[in-house]
């Protein structure tokens, strides 16, 4: 079971990976291949564009029962 606030809306694939115990490696993979998440375009400080992944509540949800947390 996960728990997370209600009034947060969207999670970085870090908070993900801690939420769910699925490595980073293996979350991006899946969100890739289940279309789950969404890349935003971040502009950083020096003026270059960033991708980040972020997740809503439901792709969270989804995530948990796709994938049993990492063992390595």
């Amino acid at each position: 079971m996960v728990r997370i606030r209600s009034s947060q809306k969207l999670f970085t694939a870090e908070e993900v990976a801690n939420l769910t115990g699925i490595c980073l490696e293996h979350l991006l993979v899946l969100a890739r291949t289940k279309n789950l998440g969404f890349l935003s375009k971040a502009a950083e400080v020096a003026g270059t564009q960033v991708e980040r992944w972020l997740f809503t509540n439901s792709d969270l949800m989804i995530l948990t029962v796709l994938h049993p947390r990492c063992q390595h």
